[in-house]
């Protein structure tokens, strides 16, 4: 048997309880869509991006990420409609930043969490 796993079946249904009813009252789902956008590397560059430099137009992620500015664009609308960047429109050119602190935090402990694991998954 495999000893990541219990050897008998039980369950303490008090926490069970209290984590499903927590459940009930977020929505996983949205959640889980926020990571899905995350989960592309080169959105995932793109908010990097805009976490270090606080706000890019589209031109300049474009040569970040080394796309066109039809790529670049796809990728900042989608990071957009998700609720991660916003944008601004000064003249003919649009700048993006991330919506908030919550974003750049998330992206931040991402990077800072990989470090420490690094590329095996093990804590160096």
């Amino acid at each position: 048997m495999s000893e990541d796993r219990c050897e008998i079946y039980c369950f303490d249904a008090d926490k069970v309880e209290r984590v499903q009813a927590h459940l009930q009252a977020v929505n996983p789902l949205e959640t889980a869509q926020l990571f899905k956008a995350l989960a592309d590397p080169t959105r995932l560059k793109v908010a990097y991006a805009l976490m270090q430099e606080g706000e890019l137009c589209v031109c300049d992620v474009a040569n970040i990420i080394e796309s066109s500015l039809a790529t670049a664009s796809h990728h900042l609308r989608l990071l957009r409609n998700m609720g991660l960047a916003k944008y601004r429109k000064e003249g003919k050119l649009v700048f993006y930043s991330l919506d908030d602190d919550h974003v750049r935090q998330l992206i931040e402990i991402a990077f800072l969490h990989q470090k420490e694991v690094g590329e095996n998954g093990e804590k160096r």
